[in-house]
């Protein structure tokens, strides 16, 4: 879900990719990329429980630290697929470099959100404020969304551009008085009784959603294998169910990073809605009857249109979506 840099997939985008992800996509394994995030948990349960190898597909997980670098990468031919929200996808994907959502991993319900001072108390007195955040990102993403909805151009505000974690950072500091971060930053902001948390992502269900997304010669030339991965993946979501604090456990330990300790990996679910198969066929809908998802894309579209961050012409839900696995 996290993307910590903003870019096109250009020769300079593409040759760091080329050096930050080792290997390549071969025959006999799908590797997927991805940001260290709570909602990519089930991936590695899937894996570390032996559900992929089941279904007869070897499955690499790789983290990446940012989501541009992932999906250059996978342009580049170095991963078959990458974890990452729906908005991202619109950014990179062309005629050129071809790869479609096949799955919905999670949802964010409270894990991202906008702190801010207390003379700030509605998206409408955001105008005239400095707001901090990660330009490009999915957080701009979001916050353009919460601006749209209240009539409000983003020229309204000035971006101070930096990672969420610096730039709730800069909030605590007293440095600016609004800020697009995620948690565990929310909770600290709330512990240290600096301003408050003045709106976040379970005000907005369904916007924020990250995806399994595959490389289209991936999806056409090897579909047992991507029905493979989606089986196992959804086998491991009824476990993460039936078993929350063993699952937490290999969860946490296959994620790793910040999320290493299984009582941090469970304090962040508390701000991510898993997708389980019927879930997912829901979001997703088909060819012919298109899910909520296709809302998500219309309004990526403009947002990302608006703010110069397309170089393509719109994309539309066939474009982008590929139930035949499901």
């Amino acid at each position: 879900m996290k993307s910590f840099a903003a870019g096109g997939l250009g020769g300079i985008i593409l040759g760091v990719a080329m050096t930050a992800v080792a290997g390549s996509a071969t025959a006999g394994t799908i590797s997927i990329g991805h940001t260290i995030w709570v909602g990519y948990g089930p991936l590695y349960l899937a894996r570390d429980l032996g559900y992929f190898k089941d279904e007869g597909v070897d499955v690499e997980l790789q983290v990446v630290d940012d989501s541009a670098l992932a999906m250059a990468a996978q342009a580049g031919g170095k991963l078959d697929g990458t974890a990452v929200t729906i908005d991202e996808i619109l950014k990179y994907r062309s005629e050129a470099n071809c790869f479609k959502a096949v799955a919905v991993l999670d949802e964010s319900h409270g894990g991202d959100g906008m702190v801010a001072t207390d003379k700030v108390n509605s998206i409408a007195d955001l105008k005239g404020q400095t707001v901090a955040m990660n330009e490009g990102s999915t957080s701009q993403f979001w916050f353009s969304y919460l601006l749209k909805k209240e009539g409000l151009p983003l020229s309204d505000v000035t971006v101070a551009n930096m990672t969420a974690d610096d730039a709730a950072a800069a909030f605590i500091a007293g440095r600016v008085p609004v800020a697009v971060t995620w948690e565990p930053n929310l909770t600290m902001v709330k512990t240290k009784k600096v301003g408050k948390v003045l709106i976040d992502s379970s005000a907005t269900p369904g916007v924020i959603v990250d995806v399994l997304q595959l490389s289209c010669s991936t999806i056409k030339d090897r579909p047992n294998d991507v029905k493979g991965v989606i089986k196992a993946l959804y086998r491991a979501v009824d476990y993460m169910k039936a078993n929350p604090e063993k699952a937490d456990e290999i969860m946490a330990k296959g994620v790793g990073g910040y999320l290493e300790n299984p009582k941090d990996f469970a304090d962040a679910e508390k701000g991510v809605k898993f997708y389980d198969l019927a879930m997912t066929k829901e979001y997703l809908g088909t060819l012919d009857k298109p899910g909520p998802i296709a809302d998500v894309i219309k309004l990526a579209n403009e947002i990302w249109s608006d703010l110069g961050k397309m170089s393509g012409g719109a994309i539309d839900y066939s474009a982008i979506v590929d139930t035949s696995a499901l």
